[in-house]
């Protein structure tokens, strides 16, 4: 008897140690991902600028990855948060295989810093790893400590179900950025050929280039085209053509779609000149537009 009750403790100890060790492996992993029947992709912008593809993870925020125009072809991933994080740690990203891969294991792609009141993002490689890894059906899922909770840990997952056609018009959005950014073209220098109101081939392939900005940048608040010339002729004849040059200009931006409104030229003539006037390549360098663009917003991230 006394042997029998002995058996029955041993088994009972060892099954609420067993049971504790499996409460602790859980340690209350609250869990947030959209189901089969929520998931959604979209692409939420696409133009010439900005193209940005966003998923919805119910009660914890969104998933974004964003390309922008730029010179190098680029791609951020953007984790954002319905709470930001009241401190600071890392967040372990996984890749988990699809339920009909059973028994592949999770992949580990990157750690997302956490910092205090920002959304989190990744890079470029880990930004086109992610992609590759939802293209081929798997969940990148964010693990971290919850810092409302001592207790508690998160994991926040990234759902496939319906990723492959946003993806693709993706893609192609990314295909059509421009490769310039308005950092580019803010400020340019244009020059012209002599005695004449004609740009030089150079800087008519960059007016062209603003002009193609302009037609998809509708926060444009003020275009300033300064314009001078060289000392070649009299000062008066320099003092027209310098207003003819910037005129033209005005209304090759005019067309482009910029509201005259915004536009202020001037003339200098040959005044404010910038390199010596007695040598062919000063002249050159002295006949020239000065075109400031600015913003009436600082460009989305």
């Amino acid at each position: 008897m006394n042997a029998a009750k002995k058996l029955c403790g041993v088994l009972c100890a060892l099954t609420m140690v067993s049971g504790t060790e499996a409460a602790i492996n859980r340690q209350n992993v609250r869990q947030y991902a959209a189901t089969l029947d929520n998931s959604a992709w979209s692409v939420k912008t696409a133009t010439a600028l900005r193209c940005e593809l966003v998923h919805a993870i119910p009660q914890f925020g969104e998933a974004r990855f964003v390309s922008t125009a730029n010179k190098e072809s680029n791609l951020l991933f953007q984790l954002k948060m319905q709470r930001q994080p009241d401190g600071y740690s890392l967040a372990e990203v996984l890749s988990v295989p699809p339920s009909w891969r059973a028994g592949e294991q999770a992949k580990a792609l990157a750690d997302l810093k956490l910092l205090k009141q920002f959304d989190g993002d990744l890079p470029k490689q880990q930004a086109w790893t992610m992609l590759t890894e939802l293209e081929q059906g798997f969940s990148p899922t964010f693990y971290f400590d919850d810092w409302h909770s001592p207790f508690d840990k998160i994991a926040a997952q990234l759902n496939p179900i319906h990723f492959g056609m946003p993806y693709q018009q993706f893609s192609t959005c990314m295909a059509g950025l421009l490769r310039f950014n308005f950092d580019d073209i803010a400020l340019t220098v244009l020059n012209y050929q002599s005695n004449s109101d004609a740009l030089t081939r150079e800087s008519e392939a960059r007016l062209y280039q603003i002009a193609e900005y302009l037609k998809h940048d509708k926060a444009i608040a003020s275009v300033d085209i300064d314009t001078y010339t060289d000392s070649y002729g009299g000062r008066w004849i320099n003092d027209e053509l310098s207003r003819k040059r910037a005129k033209a200009l005005k209304a090759f931006l005019v067309t482009a779609g910029i509201d005259e409104k915004v536009i202020r030229t001037e003339g200098f003539g040959e005044k404010r000149h910038v390199a010596p006037n007695d040598t062919s390549r000063g002249r050159a360098t002295n006949r020239r537009a000065v075109v400031q663009l600015m913003r009436s917003e600082a460009p989305r991230l």
